[in-house]
């Protein structure tokens, strides 16, 4: 089996009342935990890669372990560009090998956005590659992705269809109140999904797959074991799971999960070291940090996505 695109995957869901998971990945161990959780459930999945895990892993050995996961696994896997920055960027992929590419243009006025996507979507077409737009910019850090939160931005739903119209993007990643980072909300917040502004998109756009970044909700587990074993975070939330649930069951055909992977592999490391001071073998102490992703990713797979038994 070959690398596939979303888009069967997206009319699957959007039928179903579920979404898939798109997951960030940097090395082998992220990847067979995550494909080994996928594998477990039978689930259709995503592995996207950032332009930073580009530059740390190498976009060819990133391709070849995603190749091996399929091989290893048989299950229908997409291979995505996570916040492509520029046209160079996607093409670079596309030429690559990659299945699906995002072209990250939120940050350009609304024309100069619609001109780049638009460009990127042509090429990708071109060569049987779907492509993931965005429109509204999410605050928060994570990996190349950096918005201060007096300039975040909620989409504007009148512009949705324009946009798709003009572009002809395959998916739409939207804001609606989700946030890049681990560090999102503090406790005594109450953290809410503009639902409003989702049943609007869905309105505009009907059977239109729709994407959210930033989806992460880091379980306080995991913040209390790392900060347990020498760690200095902070206490943090993410958007309940149950809100990320329901927008699964609306119009959200692709949750986007980074952060929780990160933790919950930290947090496998420092146990394990601060416990076995004298090991220094990467096998030793990188088993159990796949075990967590794997854990992690097949806890959203059954209590977020609702996308196991469906690949």
């Amino acid at each position: 089996m070959a690398l596939v695109t979303t888009q069967k995957m997206f009319a699957d869901a959007y039928a179903g009342g579920y979404a898939i998971g798109a997951f960030n990945v940097n090395n082998m161990e992220i990847i067979q935990g995550i494909v080994q959780a996928a594998k477990a459930l039978n689930a259709p999945l995503i592995l996207q890669v950032s332009k930073g895990a580009r530059a740390y892993a190498n976009h060819t050995y990133l391709v070849k372990l995603v190749e091996a996961a399929i091989e290893v696994t048989g299950l229908p896997i997409a291979l995505h560009l996570d916040h492509g920055p520029d046209f160079a960027t996607c093409k670079s992929c596309i030429d690559g090998g990659f299945s699906s590419v995002m072209i990250d243009g939120s940050h350009l006025p609304y024309e100069e956005n619609v001109a780049e996507t638009k460009k990127v979507v042509a090429y990708a077409h071109d060569h049987g590659v779907v492509v993931e737009g965005e429109l509204g910019q999410l605050a928060g850090v994570e990996d190349d992705v950096n918005v201060a939160a007096a300039d975040a931005s909620y989409t504007k739903p009148e512009q949705v269809q324009d946009f798709v119209t003009r572009t002809g993007v395959d998916s739409l990643a939207i804001a609606i109140g989700t946030s890049h980072g681990a560090f999102k909300f503090k406790p005594g917040q109450n953290p809410q999904l503009r639902f409003d502004i989702l049943a609007e998109v869905a309105q505009r756009l009907p059977g239109y797959p729709i994407v959210l970044h930033g989806a992460s909700s880091v379980p306080q587990e995991f913040v209390a074991q790392i900060n347990q074993y020498g760690g200095a975070m902070d206490d943090a939330i993410g958007i309940p799971e149950e809100m990320l649930r329901e927008a699964a069951k609306m119009a959200v055909c692709k949750i986007n999960i980074d952060s929780d992977l990160r933790l919950a592999m930290t947090a496998a490391l420092r146990k394990y070291l601060a416990e076995n001071p004298g090991h220094f073998d990467p096998r030793q102490y990188l088993t159990p940090a796949r075990s967590a992703i794997q854990a992690m990713v097949e806890h959203k797979i059954t209590t977020v996505l609702g996308c196991a038994g469906k690949a």
